[in-house]
């Protein structure tokens, strides 16, 4: 039987990175916490850190380990707390990444049927860079993660890519800086002051190349992981900046912006990746289900 005093011990070490740090945290000795970890490890049959100098790093089982254990006691504090409050009713926990170069609007969409599905859902989002997401989501530690890219070639995580949906873009500009520019698109952004999303958008280079090809010359003020960042600076006058076409009501009706044009010739896709072939998830499948009503069909 699993001994959960000793994956207690175990997670502890995980997160403080040292069986020293993890010690003055739980008020133990390193020694007594370190009798502890072999232990929990000979029980197993398996090494959970590899020593590196005086750094612990996790290795292949204790990863998976960490993600079990992340989720047996995030169990825990739930039953408490439904037990405290004398509620009878469970709900689903529904752990999303986002990556932080997908437009905020399109993560709402995408992600809002999820809190009317019949059986109540909790949903937990994280942001962060694609790569790290899919390393927590290898874990287990995400349900699934929107990315605005398949899954890389060549990476070792396995994973499936499924289309969410595509779209045209639009430029978009505070009033001000919309009327100097005038609707003569694409002209109207010869020389015209730009701000990108991040190099890490797969948007990023497909506006460079459509940039190039149109002949434009443009000064780019900015680059920014963040789309709402981005969309503050671009409200605030500081310059224009893409959006998906799909998004542009969204986007109009929550900041002060014109459209200066809209291409179709360049697409922004989004995906829903995930360890499962076929999405068993209920609010996996209504992510997937409403992005037929946010975009259409990705080309794959």
């Amino acid at each position: 039987m699993l001994n959960y005093k000793h994956l207690h011990y175990f997670r502890s070490i995980a997160r403080a990175g040292s069986v020293v740090r993890a010690a003055e945290r739980l008020h133990l000795t390193p020694q007594t916490l370190s009798g502890q970890l072999t232990q929990f490890e000979e029980r197993l049959g398996v090494a959970l850190f590899n020593r590196v100098g005086r750094r612990l790093e996790l290795t292949k089982a204790g990863r998976l380990a960490l993600s079990y254990a992340e989720e047996i006691f995030q169990a825990g504090s739930e039953l408490e707390d439904v037990l405290r409050g004398g509620v009878e009713e469970r709900f689903i926990t529904f752990r999303v990444g986002i990556s932080d170069v997908v437009p905020k609007f399109a993560a709402c969409r995408f992600l809002s049927p999820v809190l009317s599905l019949p059986e109540p859902v909790r949903l937990v989002c994280e942001e962060d860079r694609l790569d790290r997401l899919l390393a927590e989501l290898a874990m287990h530690r995400l349900d699934i993660v929107l990315a605005d890219r398949p899954m890389p070639p060549g990476t070792e995580i396995r994973g499936y890519s499924h289309p969410l949906g595509e779209s045209g873009i639009a430029f978009l500009a505070a009033p001000a800086l919309a009327a100097r520019l005038g609707q003569d698109f694409p002209m109207n952004l010869d020389g015209a002051p730009l701000l990108l999303p991040g190099r890490d958008s797969a948007l990023h280079v497909a506006l460079s190349r459509w940039l190039e090809r149109q002949g434009l010359r443009v000064h780019v003020v900015g680059e920014f992981a963040d789309s709402a960042l981005m969309k503050a600076f671009g409200e605030a006058g500081a310059g224009v900046f893409p959006v998906p076409a799909a998004s542009v009501a969204d986007v109009t009706a929550h900041y002060c912006l014109d459209c200066v044009g809209e291409t179709g010739e360049i697409r922004e896709r989004f995906f829903l990746i995930s360890v499962e072939r076929r999405l068993s998830h209920p609010a996996a499948r209504a992510v997937s289900e409403q992005a037929r009503s946010v975009f259409p069909p990705a080309t794959r």
